[in-house]
């Protein structure tokens, strides 16, 4: 997640940002924290970490189509651990 998603997420009334600038959908400028946006952004950071490392689907529509149980296992085991290691925020 970058800053201008976060901006946007913590501060609805954002409709544009140009630069580090927001403004809403009149154009009038929205003062935002800075460590609020961070904080959104620190509690979020799981999703992009777990995304690179979740297996691929797949594996897992794969088992499903062969019937083998064995493998759709692993795939959720596997889900599993990545959850673990990157618990959310």
């Amino acid at each position: 997640m970058n800053k201008h998603q976060a901006i946007m997420a913590t501060y609805p009334s954002v409709g544009v940002i140009r630069g580090d600038d927001a403004f809403d959908a009149q154009g009038n400028p929205v003062v935002y924290s800075e460590a609020t946006v961070q904080a959104y952004i620190d509690a979020h950071a799981y999703i992009e970490k777990r995304q690179k490392e979740y297996p691929p689907m797949t594996d897992y529509l794969d088992g499903i189509a062969k019937g083998d149980q064995a493998q759709i296992a692993k795939y959720i085991a596997d889900c599993q651990a990545v959850k673990a290691k990157y618990p959310k925020g």
